[in-house]
């Protein structure tokens, strides 16, 4: 509940209902449009942002200033542990100063994606007495607020509660609350949809969507997702000072060893068998082809496919020589390629892939054992220990890829004691760290875009992460309970999920009288959201959704 810390899909999406932004995604063409900032000027040289703070409500009352703004991010240039959720995105401020509505923002140099900031403004009068960053988990209710959502209720890994904020700048939301149930048992979130304790289930498996394909009274939602699952290939884990952590296999260290796991996987068979067909191969790297101008695809001879002659035969040139068992050895016979896979305990489909992967690698040489960790132990060794060797990874990109970039500058790898970080790979390459440099200040569109995409070529052919494919977007929600909800994009876009608040907001159900009669004040209705492994990378969610029906008395009003 912590927007400094948090980085997952489940805390982020929330997040986003709950707290405004400088700018939010457009709900038709995702691109930056106007939010707590109503507007914006920059100067001829591009290093200077002024962006004028609209008249908003906190939901105590307060008025949002461009104050709150101003201590929001020099809090993240000031305490390394804020800078934990999205530390890159301050790296190049010089200041930032508030006067009145108007927040200035000085840059070191010019920075493209200034309209794509992806850090929450949060309430100074609220937050200013933190002292522990690191430690605060932020579990104080009702939050404080400017977005759509006010948090009411939180109970660790079983349900976030939701109330509508009456003093949201667009208006209040349709529905008064929106609850999101965390379940552990993927059957036990299908069915709560299907007998309507539930009302909308996001991010679903293939398995879990083809039990509610054919259902008549749910409304199957498959479209192209914004998600690249990866493994995540420890290469060599250090910290920012460039020591080694954790216990990763020498063997990773050797780019021949990856480039060769990386011909040994049959990614057509992943898709076909382990997401029973509802996802995309991938021939490139994290950024998903949703985002067509963004999106990277190798070809020609730096395509790598599916080839075990050819895996083999880097392992055999680079030294690594089959022993009797068929198990290969490192070049001075020290040690067998024998990897650990890290997969998260509540997630099933994970177990599967495990299965693929173990027989994949058995063809050429390598032995893979599953290791399952539950999501905050999982959490803390593969990005910020070390303590792995292959792990599975994946992200949800915003139209802007600049940020999960930035999850693999030498930069968000963890300080050495242990704080900050926000890594999603311990990659610290020079060619790369040049790379987003460029980037960020390259103004002339496809210039920055031919960039970007020499990142993700650059993070394919050195392969500290190997993107096995991009998952559809698999939702469902009630027929008889959502009258209506718009996706973003709104042209067959994400519900959960999604790079913005948008469905969220604009949601509205059938209202149902409160108990105790049409009379009565109180609600029995909402969005009830459920998330199965919610706290963990990959997961579904179930929402239920809730608005009054009006009393007499409120209709004469």
């Amino acid at each position: 509940m912590n927007p400094f810390l948090a980085v997952r899909l489940v805390s982020t999406s929330i997040h986003r209902w709950m707290y405004g932004y400088l700018t939010v995604p457009d709900s038709k063409t995702l691109q930056p449009s106007p939010d707590l900032a109503e507007s914006w000027t920059t100067s001829e040289d591009g290093l200077t942002w002024t962006f004028k703070i609209r008249a908003a409500k906190w939901s105590d009352g307060k008025p949002v200033t461009a104050d709150d703004a101003a201590w929001t991010f020099n809090k993240m240039m000031t305490d390394e542990a804020a800078k934990t959720a999205n530390g890159p995105a301050v790296e190049n401020f010089e200041s930032v100063t508030a006067s009145g509505q108007d927040l200035t923002i000085k840059l070191k140099a010019p920075q493209a994606s200034m309209l794509e900031n992806p850090v929450p403004i949060m309430p100074k009068h609220a937050w200013e007495s933190v002292t522990d960053m690191a430690n605060y988990d932020a579990e104080k209710y009702p939050t404080v607020s400017s977005g759509p959502y006010i948090a009411v209720e939180h109970k660790k890994d079983q349900y976030v509660k939701l109330q509508a904020n009456p003093n949201y700048w667009r208006g209040k939301p349709k529905i008064d609350e929106l609850q999101v149930i965390f379940y552990d048992n993927p059957q036990a979130a299908i069915a709560g949809l299907k007998k309507g304790d539930i009302d909308l289930l996001g991010r679903m498996t293939p398995q879990e969507f083809e039990a509610i394909q054919n259902d008549p009274n749910i409304e199957a939602w498959n479209t192209q997702g914004r998600r690249a699952a990866y493994l995540q290939v420890n290469h060599g884990a250090t910290t920012t000072d460039d020591k080694p952590v954790g216990d990763g296999h020498p063997a990773l260290k050797d780019v021949k060893v990856r480039q060769a796991l990386h011909y040994a996987i049959d990614k057509q068979k992943l898709v076909d068998e382990v997401q029973n067909g509802l996802a995309k191969p991938a021939d490139g790297s994290i950024v998903p082809p949703m985002y067509k101008d963004f999106f990277w695809e190798a070809t020609g001879e730096e395509k790598v496919s599916f080839d075990p002659a050819k895996a083999n035969q880097i392992l055999d040139d680079a030294g690594y020589k089959k022993g009797s068992d068929g198990v290969r050895t490192m070049p001075d016979g020290d040690r067998k390629l024998e990897f650990r896979f890290t997969i998260h305990t509540e997630t099933p489909i994970e177990d599967k892939l495990a299965e693929y992967l173990t027989a994949f690698l058995k063809e050429v040489g390598i032995t893979l054992t599953t290791v399952k960790l539950e999501s905050s132990k999982f959490t803390e060794e593969t990005g910020v220990t070390g303590n792995f060797d292959i792990a599975i990874s994946g992200w949800s990109v915003n139209p802007d890829p600049e940020e999960v970039m930035a999850t693999h500058l030498c930069s968000r790898r963890p300080a050495p004691g242990g704080e900050g970080g926000g890594t999603e790979s311990f990659f610290c390459d020079d060619t790369f760290e040049k790379l987003y440099q460029d980037q960020l200040k390259e103004l002339d569109r496809p210039k920055r875009v031919d960039l970007l995409k020499q990142m993700q070529e650059r993070l394919y052919t050195q392969a500290p992460i190997i993107a096995i494919y991009y998952t559809n977007d698999l939702e469902g929600y009630r027929k008889d309970k959502v009258t209506s909800i718009t996706p973003i994009p709104e042209d067959k876009g994400l519900l959960y999920g999604g790079s913005g608040y948008w469905p969220f907001y604009t949601v509205d159900v059938k209202a149902t009288a409160a108990a105790g009669g049409s009379s009565g004040g109180g609600s029995n209705t909402g969005l009830i959201a459920g998330i199965v492994g919610a706290v963990v990378v990959v997961g579904a969610a179930a929402f239920f959704l809730t608005r009054r029906r009006k009393s007499t008395a409120d209709e004469r009003e």
